[in-house]
């Protein structure tokens, strides 16, 4: 699909991973001039007739906008994260395809993927069990995209393609400890406990668990290629193909922040889905996806981020 011959709604273009996305469009040639990137302000996704106003004029939609957050803020907000990423999502693509709209890059999530999915996360996976019981209500309606975009396309022959990311880092993450994910909420915690001087850092859970991890230039690069390239009907994983668990992350970034500290591990919290990996070789089969960021340079580059925006920390 020649991407610079028609306009581009990025829902969710102004954020973390929009942003970039945006970036990546234009390196692929297409105008600023036909990106549309839209504010919650200007359009409010859960609301019908915003939708409808949203897609108008499109081309193509890739809808990044959600409600997102880390174990804690899910656990806080099951309700809100159901209803708010299930009405964005349905009622956009309705819109999209009553207004004639080429394609739909539907962006789903690792958490999508069954509890005890066997490792790697092959995509054939994804209906093998609940998922994690702290994330599900996200999860699954994230995964309803992917019901509605192979319905709409058996049906209406609606050109919707269904990504799976793994969890995402990098600079302009969220930092925020109410909402963040793991790798932005250890970065600040490390960073105020050697500002303090403090002995020790409190970590979630038992340290157990593994995660995969996408650097955020990477995922942005993976989403405009399939949305180039890829008009299939299968999901399609966004991942790194890595693992590491979340004590030796841990243990990472305190090294390469420099902190000497201890790190006591709170078992009354929980870890989370078991294990996290996926496999990535349909991406890179179907549309030519390979992340090339590697791990370390990665957070490298997200901690000298975050102590450029928080110059405090020496």
């Amino acid at each position: 699909m020649d991407l610079t011959q028609g306009k581009i709604l990025v829902t969710g273009g102004n954020g973390f991973l929009g942003s970039k996305v945006v970036e990546s469009l234009i390196a692929h040639g297409v105008s600023r001039e036909n990106i549309s990137t839209p504010h919650s302000t200007d359009f409010d996704l859960r609301v019908w007739g915003d939708c409808v106003k949203a897609v108008a004029g499109q081309d193509i939609v890739i809808h990044l906008a959600a409600v997102v957050g880390g174990i804690g803020a899910n656990r806080e907000h099951p309700g809100k994260f159901f209803y708010e990423n299930l009405m964005m999502g349905v009622q956009l693509m309705e819109a999209a395809r009553l207004a004639g709209v080429k394609k739909f890059v539907a962006i789903g999530t690792v958490c999508a993927y069954p509890k005890f999915t066997p490792v790697p996360f092959k995509e054939d996976d994804l209906w093998l069990g609940y998922p994690e019981e702290t994330n599900a209500p996200y999860g699954l309606a994230k995964k309803m995209l992917l019901v509605q975009a192979q319905a709409y396309r058996q049906e209406y022959g609606f050109n919707a393609i269904y990504l799976l990311p793994v969890n995402l880092y990098g600079p302009g993450d969220n930092f925020d400890p109410s909402s963040s994910h793991v790798i932005p909420a250890l970065i600040k915690k490390i960073y105020d406990a050697k500002t303090a001087g403090a002995p020790f850092i409190e970590a979630w859970g038992t340290g157990s668990a593994s995660r995969e991890f996408l650097y955020v230039d990477d995922a942005a690069e993976g989403i405009v290629l399939a949305t180039e390239r890829y008009d299939g009907a299968a999901p399609v994983n966004l991942g790194s193909g890595m693992e590491i668990t979340i004590k030796d992350l841990t243990e990472t970034i305190c090294r390469l922040m420099d902190y000497k500290g201890e790190i006591h591990w709170d078992a009354t919290k929980p870890d989370g889905q078991p294990r996290r990996m996926l496999d990535v070789s349909r991406a890179e089969k179907e549309f030519g996806f390979k992340a090339i960021v590697g791990f370390e340079e990665g957070l490298r580059t997200t901690i000298e981020w975050y102590k450029k925006n928080f110059p405090q920390l020496s």
